[in-house]
């Protein structure tokens, strides 16, 4: 056990979860979970393995130490398809200019890795705190954060969580949540030569796209907040027809709407629905949602003022972060469902958004070795008392 952290032995560990291919899709977490367990088990957690679908399995890790509060570190273990344009192969770890480079060095292994080195160093240090440590490492973030929502459906008692996403070692303590409707604008085929027969359902579409500019324009943009900036309507996909003499009968729309914290869910559904209500109403317009494709989920904070934030933010200060935050996600993570359990908590990991998911993604490695004293530290300020 150590009481400081092992750069070399961090490096050596983030270049085996590296060299474990867990590209989701299709994930395969699976030989990543074992691996993970194996070195909770050596630090001395009780560790179970969560398999909610074939091959796609939840580390859940537990460490005992006194009566307190439960602290709980996560991140994922999945990580986005590697691609193309790599200068070197993204699966065999590389380090170059105080740079670690590979799939995941910094979304989510980097993070990852950092956390088992702080659990180390917490397990060496028991007298420092009282509590329950948890290490909750899942799999399907980049998707639909399957297994996050699986875990917290269960309703486990947290009080305080950390979730690892690259921020610099900078405090976040809100994202913004996501829905995406499939929509799909009816129209009547027939053959292009007499279009005057049918309805163009691509047309029509156009006429919902105007509706959909003006509702982001007009009402959703205004929803702001100070740490993410503006809710959002756009859309991202579009299909319709099937030939290329046929007037389409159906055209499917994609829409994609930032939440801001604080909008609820069922509301904003309730909004796009009394779209699709408006443009029949106004063009006589056909049109209904298919489904609610899947998404990591809601938007959430942590109050500024409350303890972990403010806990968080002079530990990244204590290990040179000058700006530590707060500051907000624009996109989704891991967080707001940690908060469904009625955690408080906020995102810290080392590494930039900038270079996630791209080609030659990398975490610095000053920043990799200080994200676990920043994680030791959080947890030990929020464990003790």
């Amino acid at each position: 056990m150590t009481t400081t952290p092992d750069a070399s032995r961090m490096k050596r560990e983030l270049a085996e979860l590296v060299a474990i291919r867990t590209e989701n899709p299709p994930g395969r977490e699976l030989e990543a979970a074992d691996y993970v367990a194996a070195r909770l088990r050596e630090i001395g957690l009780d560790v179970a393995l969560d398999e909610y679908k074939p091959g796609r399995v939840n580390v859940e890790a537990r460490l005992l130490n006194g009566p307190g509060p439960v602290f709980a570190f996560n991140t994922h273990m999945d990580v986005v398809p590697a691609g193309e344009g790599w200068t070197s192969d993204p699966f065999v770890l590389r380090e170059a200019e105080g740079r670690l480079y590979g799939r995941g060095a910094c979304d989510c292994k980097g993070p990852l890795a950092a956390m088992l080195e702080a659990v180390r160093m917490l397990a060496a240090t028991r007298r420092s705190w009282s509590g329950t440590l948890l290490a909750i490492f899942v799999a399907d973030e980049e998707i639909a954060s399957e297994g996050a929502k699986h875990y917290a459906a269960k309703r486990p008692k947290i009080d305080v969580a950390v979730v690892g996403e690259p921020t610099s070692n900078t405090i976040y303590s809100a994202h913004k949540g996501s829905l995406r409707p499939l929509v799909r604008v009816h129209g009547v085929p027939a053959h292009s030569g007499t279009p005057h027969l049918g309805e163009n359902a691509v047309l029509r579409a156009g006429q919902l796209l105007a509706m959909v500019a003006q509702e982001h324009e007009a009402n959703v943009r205004r929803r702001t907040h100070p740490l993410v900036g503006e809710a959002s309507l756009t859309v991202t996909r579009i299909h319709g027809g099937h030939a290329d003499n046929v007037l389409p009968g159906a055209c499917d729309l994609l829409l994609d709407r930032r939440m801001v914290p604080g909008e609820d869910e069922d509301g904003v559904k309730a909004e796009i629905a009394l779209v699709l209500k408006q443009a029949h109403a106004r063009f006589g317009l056909r049109a209904d949602i298919l489904e609610w494709k899947a998404t990591t989920g809601g938007a959430t904070e942590t109050a500024p003022d409350r303890p972990i934030v403010q806990r968080s933010l002079a530990a990244a200060r204590r290990h040179g972060i000058a700006e530590p935050g707060p500051f907000g996600f624009q996109g989704g993570c891991d967080l707001v469902h940690f908060r469904a359990t009625g955690a408080e908590g906020v995102v810290i990991g080392p590494g930039s958004l900038s270079v996630a998911h791209k080609a030659d993604e990398f975490v610095p490695v000053d920043e990799f070795v200080a994200a676990s004293l920043i994680y030791r530290d959080v947890a030990v300020a929020m464990l003790s008392g």
